[in-house]
């Protein structure tokens, strides 16, 4: 997709690795100045750094804890600082701990919702604060918020969350004329989703969508690039399965 982002800003929190890397190597390639953020890995976050940079773009790594508000204040602070403004935001950042109801507790409760919710929330504050008018915010879902699945219940409600502040965000949004949107990923093959599983496992999430293969980092990219373009300037507010057809 040639994207044109010339002159654009763009912040992928949680892009260290995974989906977040590739969105924000991505988005680099069409143009954009990006801000690779990362919480606890900053060998990681450099050589994203490097590999945008070698390849012609312009990138810095800022560490922040989504799930601290400060912390997020003090990331669109120095983004200002660094660049000067901000156009894109994509809240990739989040965390997944599946667990039966019975062993739930306070903390894994409190941690899914500080980082899935709370960052989400206040990073579009201060998007709403910030930005500069034109701009683009893409948060994260899952698809998993319409299967059935047992374990998920804390981390699919987390994600339930940001679908409906998406939504009643828009309009709150829309006359600074800024894109609010959100991407609900099926099973995509990172380091972190496959790690730890049986290839019989793999296989069976394999079967689940309508390729018979799971989803790849670049998949979620090329979504979030369309999002970001001009085509897409009348879609706002919505929830955009991006699955294969996941049941």
């Amino acid at each position: 997709m040639n994207t044109n982002l010339q002159g654009k800003v763009a912040i992928v929190t949680g892009s260290s690795r995974g989906i977040g890397r590739q969105i924000a190597m991505q988005l680099a390639r069409g143009g954009a100045k990006v801000v690779v953020n990362y919480a606890s890995n900053p060998a990681k976050a450099t050589e994203v750094v490097d590999a945008i940079r070698n390849s012609g773009g312009e990138a810095a790594a800022i560490r922040a804890d989504i799930g601290q508000v400060k912390e997020v204040e003090a990331l669109f602070a120095e983004t200002l600082e660094r660049f000067g403004t901000v156009d894109i935001l994509v809240n990739n950042a989040g965390v997944m701990a599946c667990t039966a109801i019975a062993d739930v507790t306070e903390e894994i409760f409190d941690y899914q919702f500080a980082i899935n919710v709370k960052g989400t929330y206040f990073a579009c504050q201060q998007a709403m604060l910030h930005m500069a008018p034109g701009g683009t915010i893409i948060n994260f879902s899952t698809s998993v918020s319409g299967a059935m699945l047992p374990t998920y219940s804390v981390y699919a409600a987390t994600k339930g969350a940001v679908e409906q502040l998406t939504r009643q965000l828009a309009k709150e949004f829309g006359p600074k004329h800024i894109i609010i949107n959100c991407i609900a990923p099926g099973q995509v093959a990172t380091e972190l989703f496959l790690n730890g599983k049986s290839e019989e496992l793999i296989d069976s999430y394999r079967r689940m969508n309508a390729f018979g293969r799971l989803g790849e980092a670049e998949d979620i990219a090329d979504a979030v690039e369309l999002l970001v373009s001009d085509q897409a300037r009348w879609i706002t507010g919505q929830t955009i399965r991006v699955n294969g057809g996941f049941n």
